[in-house]
């Protein structure tokens, strides 16, 4: 989805950095937009107002906005399939449960996580006393297989291609490992969690879910468990498998977006919606409200909740642009993984000037992430290759093979000497080095004018022997296909 968004984006906008990022900025537009609906709906206008400023200022939403990642296309469909999934259940009106299923499956395109959104919405008609009747009819199963439809060629692409897109995220699970049950991942996905969110809001998103599981809400109020049942799920589906492997932190990013009506909900509205209104507009005091005013400590912590989440977004995104953070330069992840692309890019094209063939020369580099910077930052933005053979599989292992390229030169660029290309052609000249340096307000202080962040390998190597696919490099890997089509 997020391909197909850009592409869109790009052939309108043309090929800039605004037309690439436009997409992630419209999908996180969309999805507050929805949970500003889901808060006033059910919820009141209060509820509402708190929701929009809370999730402005929340570190993970705007980094969702402005890389062009799938994780705010997910976002979106997520809101969006939570807020047509609730009126289905609300009304039973059939083309809102059609809604929620092309809602379903656009999340389906977009990140595989969104699978996690299924069971949820079962689990809530299952154990809702409200709602639990809406499951005896055809309507949900309509749904859910309108989604499954959607998300059909995916399934029909696997199948082909040996369930290559399974494999690497199986892989990403800890496929490989030797089950083990451990807290050596735990305290690191709780600390991205905190980070991402910013630390009082991921501690209010908990006491909000501890608030639904005690029932500290209206009987009659179906909107707190559901958005639990919405929520909670895909932050502890991720908590678990960490007590397995490594997550990334990200991972659980969608699920966040409606947790924080549930938060704003408990801790920063005045009230809760009158019992068996559709729609409600107005607050009144409920048992909810009256406990979480008088004994909930985390009440008063609201204002500090919006303050330290617009502070460090603030900081996070001035830092982008100039350094303000005393971060050495070696694990500043903005500049590390910002700065130098312009410069790399010009420099690669000098280079493939320069060789002695420019028209039987392509450009490479070892990841995915670099030969992606290349084939957008080298002028006249050309097709680049990814030598995948001692990384990792990836899409550009389907788009290139050997006999496209056997006998061509290349430049290649890596972020450390790669000895390894004397294996795939038959010369390899010394890498040319290109540092990439920052300034930062406390340059000067230092007595420094420039900080090096980084430095980029360029190499000019001739006569390539084949080798661009990835090599498993033990016998069994979750990942490893017999071919590729």
């Amino acid at each position: 989805m997020i391909a197909w968004a850009i592409k869109l984006s790009t052939m309108i906008f043309g090929h800039t950095e605004f037309a690439v990022r436009l997409p992630s900025v419209i999908a996180m537009a969309v999805t507050l937009a929805y949970l500003v609906l889901i808060s006033k709906r059910w919820i009141g206008p209060r509820t509402a107002l708190s929701t929009a400023i809370i999730t402005q200022g929340i570190l993970e939403f705007n980094v969702g906005g402005l890389l062009a990642t799938p994780d705010g296309l997910q976002a979106a469909a997520w809101a969006a399939a939570t807020y047509h999934l609730a009126r289905a259940y609300e009304s039973n009106n059939r083309l809102q449960w059609l809604i929620t299923g092309a809602c379903f499956g656009f999340g389906m395109l977009s990140k595989y996580t969104m699978v996690i959104f299924l069971p949820g919405a079962l689990a809530y008609g299952v154990f809702s006393p409200t709602h639990r009747k809406r499951l005896a009819g055809i309507r949900p199963y309509v749904a859910g297989l309108l989604g499954s439809a959607m998300f059909a060629p995916v399934i029909f692409w696997n199948a082909r291609h040996n369930w290559s897109s399974v494999r690497h995220v199986a892989h990403l699970g800890g496929a490989n490992e030797e089950f083990a049950l451990h807290l050596n991942y735990l305290g690191d996905y709780l600390a991205s969690q905190a980070g991402l969110l910013s630390p009082i809001v991921f501690l209010l998103i908990l006491a909000a879910w501890a608030l639904v599981v005690k029932k500290r809400y209206e009987r009659d109020h179906w909107i707190y468990p559901f958005l639990f049942w919405n929520s909670f799920p895909m932050f502890a589906g991720f908590a678990l498998l960490s007590l397995h492997t490594r997550v990334y932190g990200n991972w659980p990013g969608a699920a966040y977006s409606t947790a924080s009506v549930l938060m704003a909900a408990f801790f920063a509205g005045k009230g809760q919606p009158k019992v068996g209104t559709q729609g409600a507009s107005t607050e009144i005091p409920s048992r909810a409200n009256s406990y979480v005013k008088k004994r909930h400590p985390a009440l008063r912590l609201w204002p500090w909740t919006v303050g330290t989440s617009y502070g460090i977004t603030a900081l996070v995104l001035l830092h982008t642009l100039w350094p303000v953070l005393p971060i050495p330069a070696k694990m500043d992840r903005t500049a590390m993984e910002m700065a130098g692309w312009q410069e790399l890019g010009e420099k690669a094209r000098q280079m493939v000037l320069q060789m002695p063939n420019p028209d039987k020369t392509f450009l490479f580099g070892f990841r995915y992430q670099i030969s992606s910077e290349l084939a957008f930052y080298v002028p006249g933005q050309p097709q680049t290759v990814s030598i995948n053979r001692w990384a990792r599989p990836n899409v550009y292992d389907y788009w290139w093979k050997d006999e496209d390229l056997l006998g061509w030169d290349a430049i290649g660029v890596t972020r450390s000497h790669k000895k390894q290309l004397n294996q795939v052609f038959d010369r390899v000249d010394p890498p040319v080095k290109l540092q990439v340096f920052r300034q930062t307000v406390f340059s000067k202080q230092r007595g420094t004018t420039n900080e090096l962040v980084k430095t980029f390998y360029l190499y000019r190597a001739y006569g390539f022997r084949g080798g661009l696919r990835w090599a498993p490099p033990e016998e069994f890997d979750a990942r490893k296909t017999t071919s590729v089509n």
